[in-house]
């Protein structure tokens, strides 16, 4: 299907108690099946049904509806053709509102695997899930997080004689999990804020690509598609084309938190695993028998940054011991990273992702720029070789609102190798003439520093990250506000010390000018990644 189209496969879901006047929870959803009226959705808005709430806890594979109490009721908003009639508050002949009633309540233990494996309660993740007004905390959040987000709700909503909203097709195009790859250009369409005026929130689309993957079929996958609360169920397009939209994920969790910052990226769980759970279900009646959705594989679109062919530089894993972040090939055999990264350590381990294979290397430090120098700056001399990692070429040019691309091992990193998020050049501060600083709006997150800023179009390396935007103040971090360090500032310095082999050439940069301190004023110990 084409782009443009995505917004009618999705729908609002609105979960109530038809018996009170409490507020109905809702989340996103997505049309798998036209005729029928087959949707799927997160199973949050729920779990305060279940009679039992011990069953959401337990290995069950799904629940059926006798496991809900008979005052649930389910009412489906989806999108229909436009006319031209002027919408009334919130009630428009845009979306037409049905009643559907819950098949199943089905578990993804392939997620739920892959989720427990790869966010650890060391690291402090958290993520967003509107358990019940948090009046049961878990002993442990994290768990909690794992065994709610896993939980996918199987509806049929009443579409009658219409067959559901109108648009062209029955099954919705779909996309198996084992044939994504980073960097994949996405579109995730929710509703923000749920039932909340559907006419001016409904079925929104935010742009993309998938940042990481993780697990059996790639179950977890995190994009830099931004959504917000609400969005839960809805549909994470493969937009590769714009006539060539696949539905490959429903959003779990719009906002994540890592050591109490803002990641900026969303989670979602491949909707090939979620079909094969509901297919584990057929002896028991399965929902889809006779509609479900045939698979549409496809090959790889995107190659991770770090391998053979790839037309981004090499990025590694920089590990100091208390202090870890990322790391870029500028020549065989040497790495630029940053000064906090190597954390004052004469030597430092290096792990470089090849797909599957992870290959360990030791570096020693070279040069690190001292405290008081306003380029946050290292250089790390590999041990042993690394074939497979690219030396990228350096830019000669920046051009403000340029597609650029970061890659660094925030999010997902240390478990699933380098993760991209991708936005604009922002801004490009230059003194002398000479850029000193890059701003841009990927998402960065904490494991970023010494990562690369990758010019889209050509794999160009434009600088090496630094630092995002932290208020202290008001204890928020903003990852799509960062600052890094253009390639200028030490190219040259690169191509004396091959020819001189004297690493005392990068000494100029510990003696940066007042002008450039005033540019990287905020650059202290509170503002590092």
């Amino acid at each position: 299907m084409e782009v443009r189209e995505i917004e009618k496969w999705c729908c609002v879901v609105q979960v109530l108690d038809a018996f009170s006047s409490e507020k109905p929870a809702s989340c996103s959803g997505v049309i798998v099946h036209r005729q029928t009226g087959t949707v799927i959705c997160s199973g949050v808005p729920f779990a305060r049904f279940a009679t039992d709430k011990r069953s959401l806890s337990s290995d069950h594979g799904f629940l059926s509806p006798h496991s809900f109490s008979d005052t649930l009721k389910i009412r489906v908003s989806f999108p229909t053709e436009r006319d031209a009639s002027p919408p009334s508050a919130c009630e428009t002949s845009r979306h037409r509102e049905v009643t559907a009633e819950l098949l199943m309540l089905v578990s993804c233990p392939e997620f739920k695997r892959a989720f427990r494996a790869v966010f650890q309660e060391t690291d402090r993740w958290r993520f967003h899930a509107d358990k019940e007004e948090e009046e049961e905390e878990e002993d442990d959040e994290l768990m909690g997080d794992a065994l709610s987000l896993s939980w996918f709700a199987v509806l049929k909503a009443n579409v009658g004689a219409a067959g559901g909203p109108d648009a062209g097709g029955v099954v919705v195009p779909w996309r198996g999990g084992s044939s994504l790859r980073k960097g994949l250009p996405v579109v995730a369409c929710g509703s923000p804020f749920g039932s909340l005026c559907v006419d001016l929130f409904g079925a929104s689309l935010s742009a993309g690509i998938l940042s990481n993957l993780c697990g059996e079929g790639n179950a977890v996958i995190l994009t830099d598609a931004r959504c917000l609360p609400g969005a839960e169920g809805g549909g994470l397009f493969a937009a590769e084309a714009p006539d060539d939209a696949r539905l490959l994920g429903l959003i779990v969790s719009p906002f994540g938190w890592k050591a109490n910052e803002w990641i900026g990226l969303t989670l979602a769980c491949s909707v090939d695993v979620i079909f094969r759970s509901v297919a584990r279900c057929r002896g028991v009646g399965d929902p889809l028998r006779g509609v479900w959705p045939d698979p549409r594989e496809a090959g790889p679109l995107a190659v991770p940054c770090g391998t053979r062919g790839a037309r981004g530089p090499a990025v590694c894993f920089v590990d100091s011991g208390a202090f870890w972040g990322s790391g870029v090939v500028v020549a065989p055999r040497l790495v630029v990273t940053c000064r906090h990264v190597v954390n004052g350590r004469s030597k430092v381990g290096l792990k470089f992702h090849h797909g599957d294979r992870v290959q360990d290397v030791s570096g020693d430090v070279l040069f690190a720029t001292n405290a008081a120098s306003s380029y946050d700056l290292a250089l790390v001399k590999l041990r042993d070789s690394v074939t497979e990692a690219v030396v990228p070429c350096m830019t000669q040019s920046y051009n403000p609102g340029e597609s650029v691309l970061v890659v660094g091992y925030g999010g997902l990193g240390r478990k699933c190798g380098p993760s991209l998020t991708r936005g604009v050049l922002s801004k490009t501060i230059r003194f002398n003439d000479q850029p000193v600083m890059l701003q841009t709006t990927c998402a960065v997150q904490a494991g970023t520093s010494g990562g690369a800023v990758v010019r889209t179009r050509t794999g160009e390396l434009l600088g090496i990250v630094s630092s995002n935007t932290r208020d202290f103040a008001a204890k928020v971090t903003y990852p799509h506000l960062n600052f890094s360090i253009p390639v200028a500032v030490f190219q040259r310095l690169l191509q004396r010390f091959h020819q001189t082999k004297d690493v005392n050439v990068f000494s100029v940069l510990d003696s940066t000018d007042k002008e450039v301190s005033r540019v990287w004023r905020l650059q202290s110990a509170q503002s590092k990644l």
